[in-house]
């Protein structure tokens, strides 16, 4: 019989839509025992100078035997070959499927030879073929890590956080040289009752062994980083992180820095110290778990993807790089030199060249479509609006779909170039302009939580006489709240640039000031300038 093709959709989408380049990305992980209400929730920020924000969607589908699937890399749109198609996928909405499975990840490299140039299988493939096929978080590593086993892993070194209703699941992964085909990896479940991280560097060193339940790992992951020359130690000192990834400065300062700034946000009583994020020398590497001072509640990891180390000796509002209205962002390079000397810029979690970025919600005690939700957002973390999209919808709201605009074409029909347009505006006097977006933003928010119970009775309500007529429900919701969301950003811009157009401020009577920088500013610019600027009195003539 001659065998059918079906294209991945979402990896053709993104070859006429612009290539995205997800390589630096930021995930917190919450079990249920450390959520406020027994939900499991990931966080993803997908952050890209090159990445355009988007919800990509795949409906459930029955296909014929003998069909095959593309596959095409995510960062490249390169087309890697094929795969066998199962007989049914799932719906996923973004990286959420209907049985309320989701998938983050976070890309760290590792060993540069480590990467299979032949190999059929990408990290994105893994992930959105997982959400296709799996009912659990368990059954999504089982699909991703044997994928990569018959068929080659293409990428370098990733961590996934993988989680359902019940566990949430922590895995590094790596592969191997041309010829060697594979991966190694291990996963590790993180106990219940507390939270984890991951940003960019492998995080997993030692592991437990014999613990089936709640540690799964590649047969060779040990046995293979002796024979690349890695480790030569016991098998019960090894670790994952130093044999595959062993960190420089760079991974602690830019990513391990994060998973520090989240960990002392919700457990600030264990005082946790900056030493080995800062590089020095013999300092403990951070838990690759804690337990949060209280339960985690959504607008937490709202807040959470917001951070810019506020407080800590890494603020990027405290030094001259802020500007004259303390802007905690840094534009790229991260690194940069005077006179031969290297710099740093800070690497926050919430930073500027966010594609898209969701906090996923999944419920044990509710049916799949309305148990779980994507909180969905694009652009900048910290002046976006997360919007509750169900994982059963059957379509997404259209400004946030794929197709909408593109990353080179500006459209008001497109969330991601809306939300750029406010939050471009801002950085230019963050410090006075930041404050009228967090009141809107903080608005809409807290009326989709505050609403959340009443819109899930109703549904559920509906879910008893049909499922259909609660996923309908379900649907018109999500693309109402996330069409007003965008209506509501458009108008907040508009009036953004009627009071502070050209260093202006108006308030609301429509009286026009002046208010010029700061005081700190104006003594810097003094000090820097000595009498060069200084208003002189000129002597009389008589």
């Amino acid at each position: 019989m001659k065998k059918s093709v079906v294209f991945l959709i979402i990896m053709t989408a993104l070859i006429f839509a612009g290539i995205a380049q997800v390589e630096a990305c930021t995930n917190f992980l919450i079990t249920k025992g450390a959520s406020e209400d027994g939900s499991t929730m990931i966080s993803y920020a997908a952050d890209s100078h090159v990445l355009y924000g988007e919800l990509y969607y795949w409906p459930a589908r029955d296909h014929i035997p003998g069909t095959m699937l593309n596959i095409y890399e995510w960062d490249t749109g390169k087309y890697l070959g094929q795969i066998p198609q199962v007989e049914h996928t799932y719906t996923v909405v973004g990286l959420m499927n209907e049985h309320q499975v989701s998938i983050g990840e976070t890309t760290w490299g590792g060993r540069a030879e480590l990467r299979d140039s032949t190999a059929v299988m990408d990290y994105g493939s893994l992930m959105f073929i997982a959400l296709q096929r799996s009912r659990t978080a368990r059954e999504a590593i089982e699909v991703m890590t044997s994928l990569a086993t018959e068929y080659g892993y293409a990428s370098s070194g990733e961590s996934f956080s993988i989680c359902d209703p019940e566990e949430v699941w922590f895995m590094d992964l790596i592969g191997k040289v041309a010829g060697n085909s594979g991966a190694v990896w291990v996963a590790r479940r993180i106990p219940d009752g507390y939270i984890s991280a991951h940003a960019n560097q492998a995080r997993i060193r030692q592991f437990p062994k014999k613990d089936k339940k709640n540690c799964l790992y590649a047969p060779d992951v040990i046995d293979f980083a002796r024979e690349m020359g890695y480790y030569e130690g016991s098998d019960k000192d090894f670790s994952f992180a130093d044999a595959y990834a062993p960190p420089d400065y760079g991974a602690l300062r830019f990513c391990e820095a994060r998973v520090y700034a989240m960990f002392n946000r919700a457990a600030p009583s264990l005082n946790m110290s900056m030493d080995y994020v800062k590089g020095v020398a013999g300092a403990e590497p951070m838990p690759l778990w804690i337990k949060p001072d209280k339960k985690i509640s959504v607008h937490d990891m709202f807040e959470f993807m917001r951070d810019h180390f506020e407080g800590t000796d890494f603020d990027m509002t405290e030094d001259i790089g802020g500007g004259p209205y303390s802007c905690p962002y840094r534009w790229r390079p991260l690194t940069w030199k005077v006179d031969d000397v290297e710099y740093v810029n800070e690497r926050a979690t919430s930073t500027q060249q966010t594609g898209f970025s969701f906090v996923t919600q999944a419920r044990s005690w509710l049916p799949g479509p309305i148990g779980g939700i994507i909180w969905f957002s694009v652009d900048d973390t910290y002046s976006t609006v997360y919007n509750p999209v169900y994982c059963g919808v059957s379509r997404v709201p259209y400004p946030y779909a794929v197709g909408t605009a593109d990353f080179h074409n500006f459209s008001w029909d497109s969330a991601f170039w809306v939300f750029n347009w406010v939050s471009n505006f801002a950085y230019s006097r963050y410090s006075e302009i930041i404050p009228d977006i967090l009141i809107i933003q903080r608005d809409l928010e807290g009326k989709y939580l505050a609403d959340q119970k009443r819109i899930e009775d109703s549904a559920l309500a509906l879910y008893k006489q049909s499922p259909g007529l609660a996923i309908d429900y379900l649907t018109d919701y999500s693309c109402r709240v996330s069409d007003g969301t965008v209506k509501r950003w458009k108008k907040l811009g508009e009036d953004l640039l009627v009071k502070f157009m050209d260093g202006n401020l108006k308030d609301e009577l429509g009286n026009v000031s002046h208010p010029g920088y700061p005081e700190a500013w104006y003594r810097k610019i003094a000090d820097e300038t000595g009498d060069h600027l200084k208003l002189l009195e000129l002597e009389s003539k008589e």
